[in-house]
């Protein structure tokens, strides 16, 4: 099995079909095209870095720095998390619930897949736990960011309503049964579209660049069905954790709205 090395001049030109959507938002008026530039800089600059990053902790196979990269990739994702949302909790609730969900729902998945599933030797193998949680970090963190924003969205909208029915003798749960709905809704959309395509639509990530770095294609095609039910987890047990607790915050004990818990990002 072999694999075809890029040069890093085919990465230049390839970065030429930027101009596309620049040309687009230039086209059109969007103002995103400095916006894109420096999105594209800065992806090539992180995924240069993590790559020898990365080599370097293959190298060295201890649980320590595979803990250690983990754990920052925890963190900075917390951070999308709340960077994504328009409204966020105030005070501790900020960073620390998206970030707490997240990270207690991907690795849960990931261990389990880990010493259920895969069970490489050792079972801290940095070529698989990080790969891994990255997959499932990326996806949960989206869900999330995606159910929370809804949620926080539709609690500032519908806020007459909301403490109408409260107002009416419902329960905070009762009262906000609907956002929560549409919230746990929309943060699992993601993942459940992305399973209806792949295969028909699209080839995912992973499955692409299994076969163009020699893999099996029915390999790969295993592997992949294993990561899309890992992330469905994850994703899954991560938005509801993250869209009740937020609902549980939006609210008081005497089942009042808590809209002043509520800051524009």
């Amino acid at each position: 099995m072999s694999y075809v090395v890029l040069a890093y001049t085919d990465l230049a030109l390839a970065s030429l079909l930027i101009l596309i959507s620049g040309g687009l938002s230039l086209g059109f008026r969007l103002g995103i095209e400095r916006q894109l530039v420096l999105s594209a800089v800065r992806m090539c600059i992180q995924l240069g870095a993590i790559g020898f990053v990365l080599k370097f902790i293959f190298q060295q196979s201890s649980p320590f720095w595979t803990l250690g990269l983990a754990l920052i990739m925890i963190l900075l994702a917390g951070r999308e998390v709340f960077a994504r949302q328009t409204n966020v909790l105030t005070g501790f609730w900020t960073y620390g619930l998206g970030t707490s969900t997240m990270m207690f729902a991907a690795t849960s998945v990931m261990l389990v897949a880990l010493a259920g599933l895969i069970r490489p030797d050792p079972l801290y193998a940095p070529r698989y736990v990080l790969p891994l949680l990255g997959m499932l970090l990326g996806n949960t963190m989206n869900g999330i960011s995606l159910g929370l924003d809804t949620l926080t969205r539709t609690a500032k909208r519908e806020r007459l309503a909301i403490e109408a029915r409260i107002a009416l003798g419902q329960s905070r749960a009762d009262a906000l049964r609907e956002p929560v709905r549409d919230a746990l809704r929309t943060g699992s959309m993601p993942i459940v579209n992305a399973m209806a395509a792949s295969g028909i639509v699209s080839l995912p990530g992973m499955m692409t660049g299994q076969i163009l770095a020699g893999v099996e294609p029915v390999e790969a095609v295993k592997y992949q069905i294993l990561i899309m039910f890992l992330i469905a987890g994850a994703t899954g047990l991560g938005v509801l954790m993250a869209v009740l607790g937020t609902a549980w915050r939006l609210t008081d004990e005497r089942h009042r709205l808590r809209l002043d818990r509520l800051r524009a990002v």
